[in-house]
C-alpha cells in the first residue's frame, strides 16, 4: 500500500486502502463498482477482505498453477480402498472422508439421489484424488466439486427438468421466464408446431390470463425413458383454477420430450404434451 496511508488511523486507513484497491482493479482488470449510499455500504473491514480476495484471485488467474487433489489435501493414507469397507462401515468412512476434505477447503456434493455412498466414496478416492485442480491459496476460498458433473444422471436430471422447470412453469400463474432447458426453435406444445421459444412462452401465458388464480396441487413424474440421444418423461398433474367465485379442478397426463445435443451433451426439450388443457 502507498506510504501515505501510514499516517491514517485504523478506519481511515482501511477506507483509503479500499479506494486504492478499487482503483487498481478498475485500471488493471476493468472492474466496475456501482455507487452505493452510505447506509448500504459494507463495513470497511469486510469490503477490504473482499477486495483483497479479488486481487489474489486475479493474480492467480494471470499465472494459474494446478495440483492433484490428492497432493492438495496432504496425500492422506488413512482412507481404505472401497472394496475393503464393509456395508455397515461405509457411512462412517464416507463421513470421515467428507470431513477431511472440508478441513482442506474442498467441498464435494451430489445432486442425484440415485448415487450410493459407496459409489461416492469410490469416486473420490479413485478418481477425484487424481483430478487436477487449480492451486488457489486464498484465505476463505473453497474448491467445489459435484459428482454429477463427472457422471451425469439423465434420468434424474431430465425428470427434474421436466417436472420443475417445464410443467411447473407452464401451469403456474406467473409468466414463463426461465427456458434454459428448451430448444430455441422448432418446438411443439400440444398441436402448436413449429413454434419459437417466444411463442412457446406466450401460448400458455395467454391461457393462464383467463384465470384469476391458479394453484398447483400436484405434479408427479411417473416414468423417465432414456435411449441414446432421446428421452421421454411422463407424469400427472392436478391444478385448481379460479375465476371470480368459480373454482375448477383440472387434471391429466403430461409428456416432455428431450433430445441430446451432440456438441455439448446437454438435453434440450423440444416437445411438450399436456392433456386436459386447450392451449
Amino acid at each position: 500500500m502507498p506510504e501515505e496511508f501510514n499516517g491514517l488511523n485504523g478506519q481511515e486507513r482501511l477506507k483509503a486502502e479500499n479506494d486504492f484497491l478499487k482503483m487498481k482493479l478498475m485500471l488493471e482488470q476493468g472492474a466496475e463498482f456501482g455507487n452505493m449510499d452510505t447506509q448500504n455500504q459494507l463495513p470497511a473491514n469486510v469490503e477490504n477482505q473482499f477486495l483483497n480476495y479479488i486481487m489474489e484471485f486475479e493474480k492467480h488467474a494471470e499465472n494459474p498453477t494446478y495440483i492433484k487433489v490428492f497432493d492438495k489435501i496432504g496425500r492422506p493414507t488413512q482412507f481404505k480402498p472401497v472394496a475393503e469397507i464393509l456395508d455397515n462401515e461405509i457411512e462412517d468412512e464416507w463421513g470421515n472422508l467428507l470431513t477431511y476434505l472440508g478441513k482442506h477447503n474442498i467441498n464435494f456434493d451430489v445432486c442425484s439421489p440415485n448415487i450410493s455412498m459407496r459409489e461416492l466414496y469410490r469416486f473420490v478416492t479413485e478418481e477425484l484424488f487424481e483430478h487436477e485442480m487449480s492451486d488457489i491459496n486464498i484465505p476463505g476460498a473453497t474448491s467445489n466439486f459435484i459428482y454429477d458433473e463427472f457422471y451425469p444422471d439423465p434420468v434424474f436430471e431430465n425428470s427434474n427438468a421436466a417436472s420443475h422447470e417445464c410443467i411447473n412453469y407452464i401451469l403456474q400463474k406467473a409468466p414463463i421466464e426461465w427456458t434454459h432447458h428448451f430448444r430455441k426453435d422448432r418446438l411443439r406444445l400440444n398441436e402448436h408446431f413449429p413454434i419459437s421459444i417466444e411463442q412457446f412462452k406466450a401460448i400458455p401465458d395467454s391461457y393462464k390470463d383467463a384465470y384469476d388464480h391458479i394453484e398447483i396441487r400436484d405434479i408427479t413424474v411417473v416414468n423417465c425413458l432414456v435411449e441414446e440421444d432421446q428421452s421421454i418423461v411422463d407424469g400427472k398433474y392436478l391444478i385448481q383454477v379460479q375465476t371470480g367465485n368459480d373454482e375448477l379442478q383440472i387434471s391429466g397426463n403430461w409428456k416432455v420430450y428431450f433430445e441430446k445435443d451432440d456438441k455439448f451433451g446437454y438435453w434440450d426439450i423440444y416437445e411438450v404434451q399436456v392433456e386436459g388443457i386447450n392451449f
